[in-house]
């Protein structure tokens, strides 16, 4: 076989990798545009509800975090919040100590956020509670945010997704970061619900039941928790439902190195998440556990920013090569344009959304190359620095 004849497989073997990715993101995207009301009756009674709060070295946001929190207007006697303060300074711990709340102080040699959360489920007392709300310490939350969850919860939610957004949008990573979750959002969590599968969850203004997370929490053990815990209730049949109006305020990196550094470990999570299920795909299929084979097949897609690093150096490269071979890449890149023009919300696009998106095509570039750099990532937890602006009030939107 000639080098060209090389090429040209290599080509249409990729192509056929980035069509399946594009064809899965058009469907959910577009049964996004879809408009339901997703209101839903006010709870019967107020249920005792559990907030776990991982901190690791979060000793710039984790204060702030909870002084909001605190506002909640859910009767304080149903709801108990516990901070788990890793490796967290002694005089930040005791300024958490004079708030009513829980803090609890592990200091592991190799820190992970499910080794926290087992950690707190393993400490806190016997008392009886009926739902698991769990939080980054850096997120913020509407008052009205513990009601819902209870709302939902009374209805026959058993694990629900909340809307997490961007709080800050202050350099051009930190848009790009935002407008990326949104897109995610519309897909992985809107998309899906309407269509009748369960939302993706995101690792941060999750809930569940608390008794089933009690019950699961212990197989958690790598740095993607949010794709075990998504496995474990596919394997169970527990819908994931996805609240798009019930919001959580998140800190959005602003560093190109961070993004760069927390998509690697993202990707690394989604690798292991799916060479550790893939063995049940055909069962699930067989089985019509519709949810848990279109989990499997949602980590078989290519990260949506190394996809356009893909079709970028394609386009370009099969253009010199064979141009009219390069025409399917530029199509395909004017409809993930289009997908994505259907995902992202008006607020995000302003002024300040030229100087981001310019960005983007080098950040895919690079995401391309870490495709390669993932080894002993999924067991590594990578620690993201927050800056004190992240202290401040979400932007309204």
């Amino acid at each position: 076989m000639s080098l060209y004849s090389i090429i040209m497989l290599f080509d249409l073997i990729l192509f056929i990798i980035v069509a399946g990715t594009i064809i899965y993101l058009f469907i959910f995207a577009f049964a996004a545009l879809v408009v339901k009301s997703d209101k839903c009756q006010p709870a019967r009674k107020h249920n005792r509800i559990l907030v776990l709060i991982p901190a690791y070295k979060e000793d710039v946001v984790i204060e702030s975090t909870v002084r909001s929190f605190l506002k909640q207007n859910y009767p304080t006697l149903h709801y108990d919040v516990v901070v788990i303060a890793d490796h967290c300074q002694p005089e930040t711990n005791e300024r958490l100590k004079l708030y009513p709340i829980t803090v609890l102080t592990p200091n592991f040699e190799e820190s992970l956020k499910a080794k926290s959360l087992n950690y707190a489920m393993e400490q806190i007392s016997p008392r009886k509670y009926d739902i698991v709300v769990i939080l980054d310490a850096d997120n913020t939350v509407d008052s009205h945010f513990l009601q819902e969850i209870n709302n939902y919860y009374d209805a026959g939610c058993l694990a629900i997704q909340a809307h997490r957004i961007a709080k800050n949008r202050n350099t051009p990573t930190a848009i790009l970061d935002a407008i990326f979750e949104e897109i995610n959002n519309s897909i992985f969590r809107t998309g899906h619900v309407r269509l009748g599968i369960s939302s993706a969850l995101i690792g941060s203004g999750m809930a569940f039941d608390f008794d089933w997370f009690k019950k699961n929490v212990s197989l958690l053990s790598s740095s993607g928790e949010d794709k075990e815990l998504e496995a474990l209730l596919m394997k169970q049949h527990i819908f994931v439902d996805f609240l798009p109006d019930l919001y959580v305020y998140d800190e959005k990196t602003q560093k190109e190195k961070v993004f760069q550094q927390q998509r690697r470990r993202w990707m690394a999570a989604q690798f292991h998440s799916l060479f550790t299920n893939l063995p049940h795909l055909i069962p699930a299929i067989f089985k019509r556990n519709i949810d848990y084979a279109d989990k499997i097949i949602q980590w078989m897609l290519l990260p949506r920013i190394a996809m356009i690093g893909i079709i970028l150096i394609m386009s370009i490269a099969m253009f010199f090569i064979n141009w009219i071979a390069a025409i399917k890449w530029w199509v395909s890149g004017f409809i993930v344009l289009g997908i994505f023009a259907m995902c992202i919300p008006d607020q995000l696009m302003n002024e300040d959304f030229d100087k981001a998106i310019r960005r983007a095509p080098i950040m895919a570039l690079k995401m391309v190359g870490n495709i390669f750099r993932l080894q002993g990532l999924k067991n590594k937890f990578l620690h993201t620095e927050h800056s004190i602006t992240s202290t401040n009030e979400p932007p309204k939107s």
